[in-house]
């Protein structure tokens, strides 16, 4: 299965399965990366740190940057759609 693809099916279900809003998904994205192995406490951390001093939802900022280090713009992308994507659809 492609980076792409695995990317779409986690952030697809952190955004399908959380209630309480952006605060409430962080422990399920650091979840899901430390998991996968897609990152480190330290990494995932930088990039909250940096979501957290960007103007915009801290979830969907932080979906943007984990998607924008592990698959570039492409990834970026499909991190931050598919995590926006269960609340279009409802």
């Amino acid at each position: 299965m492609s980076l792409f693809v695995k990317l779409a099916a986690v952030f697809f279900k952190i955004g399908l399965f959380t209630i309480g809003g952006g605060l409430a998904m962080l422990p399920l994205i650091r979840g899901e990366m430390l998991a996968r192995g897609w990152m480190t406490e330290a990494e995932f951390l930088d990039i909250l740190a940096i979501a957290e001093a960007t103007p915009g939802p801290m979830a969907v900022n932080t979906a943007t940057f984990v998607g924008y280090r592990l698959g570039g713009i492409a990834g970026a992308l499909t991190a931050t759609l598919s995590l926006t994507l269960p609340s279009l659809l409802t």
